[in-house]
């Protein structure tokens, strides 16, 4: 893809995004993705030699291979949404097959799905893309509607599937989040014992986190903060959605900030508040993907693209995108997938 088009998709914020300058965190802090990646931060670190060769096999393969940076396509909203709400606008997608088809023919470097989509195909396709299965979801049937993550197997049946990494989330500030954490840090104690990866995804769940008609779910210091908790408990990845304001320590009035992350740490531009996120990543020793978000069809590559910017010129590691790319025909999901790895290809796309 060349750079006309990604400024013709940015349309009129071409300049507000590509030009930023931030004067936050400075970029000299920040462990950039590169293709020394494995070397540079975990080879001394304390994963053991099969999880370091886990990390390096996600990190080298499909487009993006040796770039540093990542691009997975993630199918677990059959669970998280219900199968029918997920894929009835492009059923061929209740098939895991073709959820794995597309993350090869869309240059992905791994594919994250649940241990039903995964395993079924998993002789099949388990040496030729790398699996990352979500061990945790929030069944979405119970009446009421409950918002829990809970365990739906063994990180031993997710290692016998040939998977490269595991997935889980948790939903913190909700009431459930002390166990789910504690079951989580469990979970990647063993997934790293058996050599396997793992990916966090860090969200917030709390109805307080809503206050006067602003909601406070993707606010960078809250974000930013349940970032550091998923690094804490040894996620190699962390997965987090792209923040949209900020002030929610200072808005809920709870917890402990400090006054320089708002004057001093932080702008209302949305790199910089995505730089905040990344600094929470151990400041990128740990790579932050945002997530792509729902799809709302026309708007969906434009959208892409902007979280893409974003995401590179803050420091982060890559993007994970999963229902603008399979709500729709697996050939306009494959462009979709292809062009967001596009500005990470895009040596012209800097850290700002």
């Amino acid at each position: 893809m060349s750079n006309s088009k990604i400024h013709d998709l940015l349309a009129d914020k071409a300049a507000y995004y590509l030009e930023h300058n931030c004067a936050t965190i400075d970029k000299s802090s920040i462990h950039v993705p590169s293709g020394t990646h494995v070397d540079d931060v975990w080879a001394n670190s304390n994963r053991n030699i099969q999880t370091i060769k886990s990390i390096n096999t996600l990190m080298n393969h499909g487009r993006l291979s040796g770039s540093g940076y990542v691009s997975i396509l993630p199918v677990d909203q059959g669970i998280e949404h219900s199968a029918g709400a997920s894929f009835a606008p492009n059923p061929i997608y209740f098939d895991p097959e073709n959820i794995v088809k597309l993350a090869i023919e869309g240059g992905c470097n791994a594919v994250a799905s649940t241990y039903g989509v995964l395993g079924s195909v998993a002789r099949k396709y388990a040496h030729k893309i790398p699996f990352i299965v979500k061990v945790n979801h929030n069944e979405f049937i119970s009446y009421p509607n409950k918002f829990d993550q809970i365990m739906f197997g063994t990180i031993k049946d997710a290692w016998n599937m040939g998977a490269t990494a595991i997935g889980a989330t948790i939903y913190y500030g909700s009431d459930e989040s002390a166990r789910q954490i504690v079951e989580v840090a469990k979970a990647f104690e063993y997934a790293h014992e058996l050599g396997m990866a793992t990916v966090l995804w860090c969200y917030l769940r709390n109805s307080a986190f809503k206050k006067d008609g602003v909601d406070y779910h993707t606010a960078a210091d809250l974000t930013g903060q349940a970032n550091h908790l998923g690094v804490t408990i040894q996620a190699d990845i962390i997965k987090q959605k792209l923040p949209s304001n900020n002030g929610g320590y200072t808005a809920i009035n709870f917890g402990k900030t400090n006054k320089l992350v708002y004057d001093k740490l932080t702008t209302d531009h949305p790199i910089d508040l995505a730089r905040y996120q990344v600094a929470n990543c151990y400041m990128g020793r740990v790579g932050l993907i945002n997530s792509g978000g729902e799809s709302k069809g026309a708007t969906d590559m434009a959208e892409a693209v902007m979280t893409a910017v974003v995401n590179k010129r803050a420091g982060g590691m890559g993007l994970i995108s999963g229902r603008k790319a399979f709500q729709k025909p697996m050939n306009e999901g494959v462009d979709l997938l292809n062009t967001i790895q596009d500005v990470y290809l895009d040596n012209s796309i800097t850290i700002a």
